[in-house]
């Protein structure tokens, strides 16, 4: 990746179509960012859920920032096809809550840490 990737990980919403040229200056991890947990919920728990998708390689829950009761979690898969076809699933049950689960992509090889960026608009301005 060298010096262009950022320290901490960042997470990228953007259309499939521009995925392709992100992974022409990184090497991108694949997954799914998702909110509105349940609070008992575990991390295994929720990687046992996608695991019918495909292969989680990582599965993180983390508190959401100013509340102690709305967690987040990223679910990340061996390939794009897995994650593409648990995104597609949808809508996802988590232990009898239905959760927002939106698609997003990473640089590899920086730290965990949870920063979620959309990209829907204005594609062309930013690459």
């Amino acid at each position: 990746i060298g010096e262009r990737a950022p320290k901490e990980r960042i997470y990228i919403e953007l259309p499939k179509k521009y995925r392709a040229v992100l992974s022409k200056f990184y090497d991108l991890d694949h997954g799914l960012f998702i909110t509105d947990l349940d609070p008992y919920i575990n991390e295994d728990y929720v990687a046992a859920y996608f695991k019918p998708f495909g292969c989680v390689t990582m599965c993180q829950i983390k508190n959401s920032p100013g509340s102690s009761k709305d967690r987040l979690a990223y679910v990340r898969f061996s390939t794009e096809a897995e994650a593409d076809l648990a995104d597609w699933a949808g809508p996802h049950f988590i232990g009898g809550t239905e959760c927002k689960v939106r698609r997003v992509v990473s640089p590899k090889g920086t730290r965990d840490c949870f920063h979620v960026f959309s990209v829907k608009k204005n594609m062309k301005t930013i690459l």
